[in-house]
């Protein structure tokens, strides 16, 4: 979407800069993606013209721009000529989608380019170069420069494909005052034809006949404006249909009257219908496209692109206006049918405002009149303007209990006003009814979501449950989980929340929760499980010869079709073989064991027992384990079954492991700080004499235990003393989250030689 921005402050009454204007814009969910200034074509009198020596239409000038030096331009008008005064365009000025630059024609250097009317884009004279007042400022601008902004628009915002709609949200930002336009009513003229419409897909037309005009060039504030944003002005008649389009967001299309043979007719095309475009092309039609037509046949297909017969053309005297209400569904299904995407059918297919089909009309008439004269002979109206029944139920305490962040009422109901909503207020309870233009608001949500970004996201600061801007005690374990897959040498993977129904068949017995609307054939659920997804990586990486991966996804789970019914797993994969080959050492294949140590690792020397009872249907029935602590199970490992590798084509061997639940792992509630310590940790060595039955897992476990700022513990020395005992060793690693003195790392040694020797009947070495 290109607006310029003196059209853009005809709605808005602002002091801001452009630059202003685009950065607020951005703030608020429109990314403005380019905004230009370009150079103006400026006044130069010819000084000097001689022939061409190469040429025999040519001419070589030399031109005063008013900068001092005369600058030398090669023309080829017939009417240019030493005293006169025209259009130049020095290096840098856009010209017809065409930047000028320096360069040689036929051997002799041009610095620029003299230009015509229509080059310009002011009228249609292509004859000769301008020819412009002999009191014109030499050096002055010939156009107006105009500042263009570029905004990428998201599908559900149609609103935004006219400058009224850009203008009513920057006015809700703050960044002035929204001028409302005056509405026209549309009045019905008795004339010679009528519209019938024989399709339930077009709710809303209306027709304006004008005779007697003079088609001529639009003026020269629309032509203008048309020009900057990309579009080539042609006539009055055309340029107005297409600044309403931009200006107010309601495609129209306008017919010379004169081919018209009786009455309009909007109707659906019959199987095998021909229709030929305004540009040349054939097209044959379906019993699913919408047309216009009269009693000889088709004139445009309805909200897309207007036919060959019935084009307006600069010797037409005579015009029909056409603005109206098509069913989005069927214009997209159109448009995509042929391959055609044009200014109307792309506003048409997102949903247009439905009630500003006369406005627009009346508008449009008004432009053409005023520049080329005319008469209304007939109007005629089809159908309604129907206003969407949308009416929100709404409290100003739903904002907070959404965002966490607390907006008082007043605050809200001035945003949603100027937002162009209407409020019904009884204490606490709103009855919020939208723009007809913001077809996209249906829901409470979509309420909180514009006042959200209206208020601005950079106010909201820190949540209210953060500790001083520490990180979430649940987003901490998400983390501490991800830095310990990684620290193994796994690579962390992203993938869609859907999942197959017929690999999740394959995986395991759960429900499975088909989705309504799947995004594609093969993502129809709302995924139950995580295998599903990394096996079909695991599985197009081996097509493509990268047999060997290692994979983890932390993510979220479905376990139904309600809010609220979904929890956290972690799922890895690990396939091919352990590393790349090296001559300083053999290799071997992945193995149950390697995907048991990496869950093992979130454990912390928690204990627990093997069983291999209960094998799911993803598991190989005899290379599977699930950890339990009693009846609980925490996780489970496996190689992958044979038969449903096959059926993934997967020839390479897998294992598995998966914690469905993280909550079962430790840290899961609180945890050890994971921010990085500012301070230089501090390492202590620990030898115990334990029984030689005592594993030494269990002495680092209980160290560990001790404290939260044992990061860890490493056993770096182990030897048998006879007599049933042994000796064992360890180093612990302190990262202090405050200076410590010797007092408190003497207490902080003392609980760990406490706990060694009272949980793991061991006694302190003394040597």
């Amino acid at each position: 979407m290109k607006w310029t921005y003196d059209w853009l402050k005809q709605y808005l009454n602002t002091d801001l800069s452009a630059q202003q204007i685009a950065d607020t814009l951005t703030r608020i969910g429109l990314e403005v993606e380019d905004l230009t200034t370009p150079i103006a074509p400026i006044a130069a009198k010819i000084v000097e013209c001689t022939a061409h020596e190469n040429s025999d239409h040519l001419h070589v000038l030399k031109v005063d721009d008013g900068s001092g030096t005369l600058r030398q331009v090669v023309c080829g008008a017939p009417n240019a000529r030493v005293g006169l005064i025209s259009a130049l365009a020095v290096p840098g000025c856009v010209i017809g989608g065409h930047e000028i630059v320096s360069g040689k024609l036929r051997g002799v250097v041009s610095d620029g380019m003299m230009c015509s009317a229509k080059e310009l884009g002011i009228g249609e004279d292509h004859s000769g170069i301008i020819e412009l007042p002999e009191e014109t400022k030499i050096g002055s601008p010939v156009i107006d420069a105009k500042t263009v902004f570029d905004a990428g628009i998201t599908p559900n915002r149609p609103d935004y494909l006219s400058v009224r709609g850009v203008a009513r949200d920057l006015s809700a930002a703050d960044a002035g005052e929204y001028i409302e336009p005056k509405t026209q009513e549309f009045n019905c003229v008795s004339g010679n034809r009528s519209v019938n419409i024989k399709t339930e897909k077009c709710s809303a037309y209306k027709m304006i006949e004008i005779h007697g005009i003079n088609m001529c060039p639009s003026n020269q504030t629309i032509a203008s404006r048309l020009t900057a944003i990309g579009i080539n002005p042609k006539n009055a008649a055309i340029d107005a249909t297409n600044y309403i389009c931009y200006d107010m967001g309601q495609p129209m299309h306008c017919f010379d009257a004169d081919q018209i043979d009786g009455d309009i007719t909007v109707r659906m095309a019959n199987s095998g219908e021909k229709f030929v475009d305004l540009f040349g092309s054939e097209h044959e039609l379906t019993e699913n496209d919408m047309v216009i037509a009269d009693n000889s046949g088709i004139l445009a297909l309805a909200g897309v692109i207007g036919g060959a017969r019935g084009s307006t053309t600069n010797e037409t005297k005579n015009i029909i206006l056409e603005s109206a209400y098509f069913d989005p569904v069927s214009v997209r299904k159109s448009a995509k049918r042929i391959g055609m995407s044009t200014d109307a059918s792309y506003r048409y297919e997102r949903g247009i405002n439905p009630t500003m089909t006369g406005d627009a009309a009346m508008n449009a008439a008004d432009i053409i009149i005023e520049t080329c004269g005319g008469k209304i002979v007939g109007t005629f109206a089809a159908g309604s303007d129907n206003t969407p029944d949308v009416k929100i139920e709404y409290s100003p305490s739903y904002f907070a209990k959404k965002t966490g962040v607390e907006l008082d009422g007043d605050t809200q109901k001035n945003i949603l006003e100027k937002l162009g909503y209407t409020l019904k207020i009884k204490g606490d309870k709103w009855a919020v009814v939208p723009h007809p233009a913001r077809v996209d608001v249906l829901i409470p949500e979509t309420l909180v979501a514009d006042l959200l970004r209206i208020y601005g996201y950079e106010k909201i600061g820190t949540n209210n449950n953060h500790t001083h801007g520490d990180i979430k005690p649940e987003y901490k374990h998400d983390l501490y989980i991800k830095r310990s897959m990684a620290a193994r040498g796994l690579n962390e993977c992203c993938s869609y929340c859907f999942g197959n129904s017929k690999t999740e068949e394959l995986l395991s017995d759960k429900p499975i929760i088909k989705v309504a609307n799947p995004i594609t054939s093969e993502l129809d659920t709302a995924r139950n499980n995580l295998l599903g997804g990394l096996l079909q990586t695991v599985s197009e990486n081996e097509k493509r010869g990268f047999p060997d991966v290692n994979l983890f996804e932390l993510g979220t789970i479905f376990d139904g079709d309600t809010p609220g019914a979904q929890h956290t797993g972690l799922c890895v994969v690990r396939s091919g073989r352990n590393g790349p080959k090296h001559w300083m050492g053999r290799t071997r294949d992945v193995d149950i064991y390697d995907v048991k140590s990496d869950i093992v690792s979130l454990l912390n020397g928690q204990k627990f027992t093997i069983s291999t009872e209960n094998t799911p249907l993803w598991a190989h029935p005899y290379r599977y384990g699930a950890i339990m602590q009693g009846k609980r199970k925490l996780a489970e490992f496996g190689e992958l079954h044979p038969s449903v590798a096959k059926k993934l084509r997967i020839k390479t061997n897998v294992v598995i492991g998966i914690v469905d639940d993280i909550n079962v792992l430790p840290h899961a509630r609180g945890g050890k700080n994971i921010t990085p310590s500012e301070f230089q940790p501090i390492t202590r060595d620990f030898a115990f004499i334990v029984d030689t039955d005592t594993p030494a897992e269990k002495l680092t476990s209980v160290a560990a235990a001790s404290d939260n700022r044992i990061t860890s513990v490493v056993v770096f020395d182990a030897f048998d003393m006879g007599d049933g005992k042994k000796s064992i060793a360890f180093t612990i690693a302190i990262e202090p989250y405050e200076n410590m003195s010797d007092t408190d790392l003497q207490a902080l040694q003392s609980l760990v030689i406490k706990n060694v020797e009272s949980k793991c009947n061991a006694k302190i070495r003394d040597k």
